[in-house]
C-alpha cells in the first residue's frame, strides 16, 4: 500500500509540474491569439523563392486562418475593411526553416550524473523550454529523434492544441537500438539490470518495438544502426543493428506509414540501413564510395549535423569516455560530407541541437556554405524543399505557396548574399499565428 502511495504521490507531483509550466507558457500562446478568418495581408520587401531563388519586391502574401490564401503584387492588394496588415517591406521573407534533426526534451549537458537523474517530468519541462527557443529562432518545423517516456509526443500534441508556443513537430519516441549499443542506458553496473527504453534484440522483439512507439503516438521511427559519441562503451564505427533486424523495423514502418531515421556514424552500419530501405542516414561520418552509390541510387537522405562539430571544439566539455570519441568523428565527418554532396547524395538540415544549445538551428547553414561548398540557396533549400520532402509534408509546408501553412519568417539582409544572417531572423509567423516581432525596434 506504501508503494501504491508512493506512486499516486509521484503522479500528482509531475501533473502539477506540468500544469505549472502550461501556466506559465500560456499566457505567451494566449498572447499570440488563434489565427484569425479575416485576411492577414504580409507586406514584403523581398518575397524569396526557395525553388528558384528569385526575389520579386512588392508582393503581399494573403494569409486566412492558418494558410496562405494567394500571393500578388502589393500595388494590386489593397487593404479591405476587416483585414490585418504586417509591414514587413524593409525585410526578406521567406518560408520558416525545418530542421529534421532535434531532441527537443533533452539539454546541453553530459554530466553522467545529470543524464542519470533525468526524469520524464525534467523532460517534459526542458521540451516546453527548448520548443519555445527553436521556434524563435525561425525554425517552424521539427523532427524530434529521440526522447524517453513518449515526452515529444506529449510536447508536440501540446503545441498542436495551442497550449504551449513551439514549432510543428513529427517526433518518434524511444529510439530503437541493441542491448549495450547507443541507445541503450549503459552509465549504470550491472546490478542495477537497467536497459533503455526503446532496446529491441532480434526481428520479433524490434517488430514489437516499433509497433509499441507507434501505438503510443510515433510519427517517425528513429534506430541505432551504429555505434554513437555520446554514449559509453560502443564504436561509432561498429554496426548495431543486422540488416536482417534493420530490413524488418523498415518494412513494418513503412506498411504503418511511417519513415525511418538510421543513426549511423560507420561504413557498414550505413551501407546495411540504406539496403534495409530506411529514409535517411543521420550523421553519416564514416560515409565512403559504397555508402554514397547505395545512398544515391536508394534516394536516401543524409542529414550531416555537422555545426556540432565547431560548437563542440570551441564550447564542449565532455566526459572523458566522450571525449576521444568526438574527436575522432569530427576528423572524418566534415570530408565524407562534402564528397556526398558532391556525387549528389540528397542532403536535409539537420543540428542535433541539444548536443549543443537549442536556438544555434542556422549555423549548420554557415557550415553548408561556407565549409561544404554549397550556394547559399542550394543550403536554404536543405532546410525547406528537401525537409519538407523527407517529412512527406511538402503539400504543407518549405514553399510559400497557396494552401500551405503560413510559417514565415523575416531576415533583415538578403540571405543569398550572406546565409549567416539567418542566426537572427526578426519575425516569425507559425500557421498564421505571430510568434516573434522585432521588426518595429529602432
Amino acid at each position: 500500500m506504501r508503494n501504491v502511495c508512493h506512486v499516486k504521490f509521484y503522479l500528482l507531483l509531475f501533473v502539477l509540474q506540468i500544469a505549472a509550466v502550461l501556466q506559465i507558457a500560456a499566457p505567451t500562446a494566449v498572447a499570440q491569439t488563434s489565427p484569425s478568418t479575416s485576411r492577414t495581408l504580409l507586406r514584403t520587401g523581398h518575397l524569396l523563392d526557395v525553388k528558384t531563388g528569385a526575389e520579386p519586391a512588392g508582393q503581399t502574401i494573403i494569409i486566412t486562418g492558418d494558410r496562405i490564401t494567394a500571393i500578388a503584387p502589393t500595388a494590386s492588394t489593397p487593404k479591405q475593411t476587416g483585414d490585418t496588415e504586417i509591414d514587413l517591406t524593409r525585410y526578406t521573407v521567406m518560408p520558416g526553416l525545418i530542421d529534421v534533426h532535434t531532441h527537443l526534451t533533452m539539454a546541453n549537458n553530459f554530466d553522467p550524473y545529470f543524464e542519470l537523474s533525468m526524469t520524464p517530468a525534467k523532460e517534459a519541462i526542458i521540451g516546453v523550454e527548448n520548443a519555445k527557443v527553436t521556434l524563435e529562432a525561425g525554425f517552424t518545423t521539427v523532427r524530434n529523434v529521440g526522447a524517453g517516456a513518449f515526452t515529444d509526443v506529449a510536447l508536440r500534441d501540446e503545441i498542436n492544441a495551442g497550449h504551449i508556443p513551439g514549432p510543428h513537430m513529427q517526433v518518434s519516441g524511444p529510439a530503437l537500438g541493441i542491448t549495450g549499443g547507443h541507445m541503450d542506458e549503459n552509465l549504470l553496473p550491472y546490478e542495477y539490470h537497467v536497459h533503455g527504453e526503446g532496446v529491441a534484440d532480434g526481428i520479433p522483439a524490434v517488430q514489437h518495438q516499433v509497433r509499441e512507439n507507434i501505438k503510443y503516438g510515433a510519427d517517425l521511427i528513429k534506430i541505432g544502426a551504429t555505434g554513437g559519441v555520446l554514449s559509453k562503451g560502443d564504436d561509432p564505427q561498429a554496426s548495431q543493428y543486422t540488416l536482417e533486424e534493420m530490413q524488418a523495423i523498415v518494412a513494418d514502418a513503412h506498411r504503418l506509414g511511417r519513415k525511418v531515421a538510421a543513426h549511423a556514424h560507420g561504413a557498414q552500419g550505413i551501407i546495411f540501413a540504406t539496403e534495409a530501405g530506411v529514409d535517411s542516414i543521420e550523421h553519416g561520418s564514416y560515409l565512403n564510395d559504397e555508402g554514397i552509390a547505395l545512398m544515391k541510387k536508394h534516394g536516401t537522405y543524409l542529414v550531416p549535423t555537422a555545426y556540432l562539430i565547431d560548437w563542440m571544439q570551441q564550447y564542449g566539455n565532455l566526459p572523458p569516455f566522450y571525449q576521444q570519441k568526438m574527436k575522432d568523428v569530427s576528423a572524418v565527418e566534415k570530408q565524407n560530407a562534402t564528397k556526398a554532396i558532391k556525387a549528389g547524395v540528397k542532403i536535409a538540415l539537420g543540428t542535433d541541437a541539444a548536443v549543443y544549445p537549442h536556438g544555434l538551428n542556422a549555423h549548420e547553414l554557415d557550415v553548408y556554405v561556407n565549409q561544404f561548398g554549397m550556394s547559399p540557396l542550394a543550403a536554404i533549400q536543405t532546410g525547406t524543399i528537401n525537409a519538407a520532402d523527407l517529412m512527406s509534408w511538402t503539400d504543407r509546408t518549405g514553399t510559400i505557396e497557396p494552401g500551405k501553412w503560413a510559417d514565415i519568417i523575416a531576415i533583415d539582409g538578403d540571405p543569398l548574399k550572406d546565409v549567416k544572417i539567418l542566426q537572427h531572423v526578426n519575425f516569425v509567423m507559425k500557421s498564421g499565428v505571430v510568434y516573434k516581432d522585432e521588426t518595429h525596434k529602432q
